[in-house]
């Protein structure tokens, strides 16, 4: 009479169904009871998928950011070097001298180099 039993026990476990997908009884089948540390690995690899994907897609955003952020700053930097070009011509330091009334005047000499003998 056991050995009845036991084929009824191995039919029922065997048969998968919608209604035991759904109930729930799918997870006390004998394969997913011996597949448990397989599903716990497959589910903690999407976690770690999704979490790397999220990461790199805030990186990605940081990354965006920053880049219009040197661009902005290449800008203000090439807008002071104009400046500073455009204060230091030889007409605007005349101009800026004469204004302020300082004994300073442009040399009527032209410059000469000095070289060092040895």
């Amino acid at each position: 009479m056991s050995n009845k039993g036991d084929t009824k026990n191995e039919h029922k476990s065997a048969n998968i169904t919608w209604g035991s997908i759904l109930g729930g009884d799918i997870l006390a089948h004998d394969f997913f009871k011996r597949q448990v540390n397989l599903l716990c690995l497959i589910v903690v690899l999407t976690i770690v998928y999704i979490d790397n994907r999220y990461s790199s897609q805030r990186e990605m955003i940081e990354i965006d950011k920053l880049k219009k952020e040197l661009t902005d700053i290449k800008y203000d930097a090439l807008t002071i070097s104009s400046e500073l070009t455009e204060r230091s011509r030889q007409s605007k330091i005349e101009t800026y001298i004469s204004e302020k009334s300082t004994p300073l005047a442009t040399s009527t000499k032209p410059p000469y180099l000095i070289e060092e003998d040895y």
